[in-house]
């Protein structure tokens, strides 16, 4: 960075089928009287991240350009797939929804900001400053250091947002998938704590063993094969009609359904042909599996839904005064419930090397990366 300019990662996919990547020189804007300047110390490549940076983009494809201080990477984009991206083809777009750092300079009237750790939400936090608004920067706890706070909005509140939405819909249990991630495990220590029966759905041995050791009660593994009795049976335990599926293709949301109507035919003594009365929902919050959605309808009864969840909605619906509560839940427990765990950090620069792409593209469980932007320079 020079007294001007900084370092921000951008994202471009052209009208004639390619994925553009590449770091950009940003000139400082002069700021308002209620922004702050951060400098971005630690920010998470969260999957919701990836679908920025890449799009529909085939990796396999991708190639390495640039120099070493200013890398490019350039991949293929399927014609067939741009008609669903108008709104943003020719367009440079920053990345990073999330992310921590120091306030540097101070507007005016948000002096009291200057020197502190902050967390922001609202996106462009892969580049090593950011100009936000101070009334969007979450003051963390003295003595927090910015890795321990890049991650308290998206999977915090989504885990909190996820119970919550229970509440309001009458639910009194939850299954969620992909359950031994970053996400999944803030989500069990809720539910530990406030007393929520959760059902876990894991993908391996390993992951399973990674939630049992931190106290979760039930755990299937979708490779079990019993799994759909384990699973049946764990419904049936915690009275679960309510599950957040982070695959969002193929068989599991249907098979978490057909479960579901199985456990509460248990206790069903009376006969009907339309299945049990009672509602069954999955919401789909993300796309692992980029497979459609299939439902097999014959074992479901006529009582269910399946749609889709977004944070950003949920926030909306519950309005500024919900979501402080919940902020402040997230800041309170910050270090504990909430605490994120990565396997490894990276600089902008090696955002960018094909290596590491493929490294972190792979979302896998329990490999969660941080970007610092600034890492390896004099701050």
């Amino acid at each position: 960075m020079s007294d001007s300019t900084y370092a921000e990662l951008r994202s471009l996919i052209t009208a004639g089928g390619e994925l553009q990547l590449s770091l950009q020189q940003v000139e400082i804007p002069p700021l308002a009287a209620d922004e702050v300047l951060v400098r971005i110390e630690a920010s998470p490549l969260n999957p919701s991240d990836l679908g920025l940076l890449f799009g529909p983009a085939d990796l396999s494809t991708a190639r390495a350009g640039g120099t070493a201080d200013s890398p490019t990477v350039t991949a293929s984009v399927a014609q067939k797939t741009l008609r669903n991206l108008a709104a943003r083809l020719d367009q440079s777009m920053p990345v990073g929804n999330e992310g921590a750092g120091v306030v540097v300079r101070a507007g005016a009237d948000a002096q009291k900001l200057l020197g502190r750790t902050v967390a922001a939400l609202g996106g462009g936090m892969y580049a090593q400053y950011r100009v936000v608004k101070a009334a969007a920067c979450l003051p963390l706890p003295e003595g927090t250091k910015p890795a321990e706070g890049a991650s308290c909005f998206i999977n915090p509140l989504t885990a909190l947002g996820m119970v919550e939405t229970m509440k309001r819909e009458n639910h009194t249990a939850l299954v969620h998938t992909a359950a031994a991630s970053n996400l999944g495990q803030m989500l069990n220590k809720i539910c530990l704590q406030d007393g929520i029966g959760l059902v876990n759905i894991v993908r391996s041995a390993e992951q399973a063993a990674t939630l049992r050791n931190i106290g979760a009660k039930y755990v299937c593994d979708s490779t079990s094969p019993t799994f759909t009795d384990e699973l049946t049976d764990a419904i049936a335990a915690t009275g679960a009609t309510l599950a957040f599926d982070a695959i969002g293709g193929g068989k599991l949301a249907s098979r978490i359904l057909v479960c579901m109507e199985a456990a509460i035919n248990r206790k069903i003594t009376t006969y009907s042909r339309y299945g049990s009365a009672v509602h069954k929902q999955v919401y789909s919050y993300g796309v692992l599996d980029p497979q459609p959605l299939q439902i097999d309808r014959s074992q479901v009864g006529m009582a269910w839904g399946v749609g889709g969840w977004l944070l950003t909605y949920f926030l909306e619906k519950i309005g500024p005064q919900g979501t402080q509560q919940l902020r402040q839940r997230v800041v309170a427990e910050l270090k504990t419930t909430f605490a994120s765990h990565y396997s490894k950090e990276i600089s902008l620069a090696e955002v960018l090397q094909l290596d590491v792409i493929q490294a972190y593209s792979r979302r896998a469980t329990g490999e969660k990366y941080l970007v610092n932007p600034n890492k390896g320079l004099t701050q």
